[in-house]
């Protein structure tokens, strides 16, 4: 897997409706079912929660969120 650098949640929403444009897949952010500033993030029929969008992501939690997307860091560059 690639380097990515810092990547904040909305920076994640961003590239993921990008790839989601290019691929034809639907990308939608619910809000509302998440504690706090949490929401989930649909990329197609597959989800993952998604924290503060201002917050930085750290490397193992951005793992697991395009695990649950069934992604990997090099779809996102």
């Amino acid at each position: 897997m690639s380097y990515m650098g810092r990547m904040n949640g909305g920076e994640f929403l961003k590239r993921l409706r990008r790839l989601g444009r290019n691929n034809g897949v639907a990308v939608r952010y619910d809000g509302k079912p998440g504690k706090g500033s949490h929401g989930r993030v649909y990329y197609g029929a597959a989800f993952t929660t998604i924290k503060d969008l201002r917050k930085e992501i750290g490397s193992g939690l951005l793992s697991k969120m395009l695990a649950d997307l069934g992604l990997t860091k090099d779809d996102l560059r």
